[in-house]
């Protein structure tokens, strides 16, 4: 990782990298190499956010965006101090990442560091912007829903959207995108914002949600033509035109039905026999970094962990416009047992103000791409990030079962390699320097 990070005094182009959950450093070796071999460190000075390794992404996207800024404000100072003068800033987040880059940048536009910045691109890979709460039928939904919130600490309670941040009445997720906020005015002032999204296999963070859409054209890819972008290959899609409804096919034969399920019958034994062993082990860990995540965020909020946090607390509002409605996003879809936006009924618990959202929603649905069953705040954001424009780019990972690693290279391994796809189209054709 030395090998990439860092930069002489000459570079005036500080670009920095944020991990995701469970993350460290070194998973954005790969992103950072992508950058160097574009830019000499004459050129590009690069910080790989270190302070929230590990289960540290425990314990929220605050307490994460606060770390990160304090990393950012040190690093400058410290380039300064060696002769540097770093006129450009450009931010890249990875998964959960892009989030906490997101509220770093909120805090450096509200505490005047970009005043003497030029914002050259923000860029977030498989980032899920609209949190992660499952808009899907089945039962592992819910059970996923209901106990992935509560085995990940603050950061479950904040990307399942179940958390009130703060005195606002609503989850940091809405928050992170309310036009009148501190971190929607910073993410503004970017001349590029760049995403990545999975289409397929991101088991950690789905389409909608990294691609901030209410429609997930990908969920059976015979069903759809794509249209890859001229010169990546089939990895990366065309983002004015990224699919087209397919011509119907014929009946699959039998034979082939029956051969596909018994590829799938090692597959199942795995998973009765592994999975509760696994799942017993997973739960056990979460319990104890639950704790340690709670004694840590003690220690932050008091002052304790090197961190003077009243200088971050800022007012997160640019207008002094608090009249956000009460119980906005309180028991809404509680039992989301639908794919699809379902009948007006179906919005009964909600307040009058979502429920007109939501109508407008289900009347602009398409019968070939229909809307998602998304939480009302899920919406309102989609609508706000959106207005500030977005270059999104659709990622077709097709030999890895784990196109969340994949998409970044997280690891030199065999599968990864159409990743390099995507860090190359982004260093080269993305990137502005």
């Amino acid at each position: 990782m030395d090998e990439y990070s860092g930069g002489t005094p000459e570079a005036d182009h500080l670009c920095v990298l944020v991990h995701g959950l469970w993350g460290n450093p070194n998973h954005m070796k790969n992103v950072a190499k992508a950058l160097r071999d574009q830019f000499p460190p004459n050129k590009l000075h690069i910080l790989v956010a270190k302070r929230n390794s590990g289960s540290f992404t425990y314990d929220g996207i605050e307490l994460g965006g606060e770390r990160v800024c304090l990393e950012i404000e040190e690093e400058l100072a410290l380039i300064k101090s060696k002769g540097g003068h770093i006129k450009k800033i450009s931010v890249a987040g990875y998964s959960l990442g892009g989030l906490v880059a997101r509220y770093a940048i909120g805090l450096l536009h509200a505490r005047g560091v970009l005043d003497d910045l030029e914002c050259k691109n923000f860029t977030a890979f498989a980032s899920p912007f609209l949190g992660v709460r499952a808009p899907l039928r089945g039962w592992s939904d819910r059970i996923w829903n209901s106990l992935g919130a509560r085995t990940l600490c603050m950061s479950g309670r904040q990307l399942f959207g179940i958390d009130e941040f703060r005195d606002t009445g609503k989850p940091l997720v809405a928050v992170l995108a309310d036009p009148k906020s501190i971190f929607m005015a910073g993410l503004a002032r970017f001349q590029r914002r760049t995403l990545y999204t999975n289409i397929v296999n991101d088991r950690s963070a789905v389409h909608y949600t990294t691609g901030i859409t209410k429609t997930d054209p990908y969920v059976d890819m015979s069903k759809v033509k794509t249209n890859p972008l001229p010169g990546y290959d089939d990895v990366i899609l065309d983002p004015k035109n990224p699919v087209s409804p397919a011509a119907p096919k014929d009946p699959e034969p039998l034979m082939q039905s029956v051969e596909k399920w018994a590829k799938r019958v090692p597959i199942i034994a795995t998973i009765v026999v592994f999975v509760p062993v696994a799942l017993l082990a997973f739960f056990t860990n979460a319990a104890i970094q639950t704790v340690r995540s709670s004694q840590r965020v003690k220690l932050h909020e008091s002052g304790l962990a090197g961190i003077k946090i009243e200088g971050y607390r800022v007012n997160l509002w640019i207008k002094e416009m608090r009249e956000a409605v009460e119980d906005a996003y309180e028991n809404i879809n509680n039992s989301q047992n639908q794919q699809y936006l379902g009948l007006s009924e179906d919005d009964e618990d909600n307040s009058t103000e979502d429920r007109h959202l939501l109508s407008l929603e289900r009347k602009q649905s398409h019968p070939h791409f229909p809307t998602l069953a998304l939480a009302p705040y899920q919406f309102s954001a989609i609508q706000a990030l959106d207005r500030l424009g977005w270059r999104k780019y659709p990622v077709w990972i097709h030999n890895a079962r784990h196109s969340h690693a994949a998409i970044i290279v997280r690891m030199d391994k065999k599968g990864f390699e159409e990743g390099w796809v995507v860090l190359r189209h982004w260093a080269r054709d993305e990137f502005l320097a």
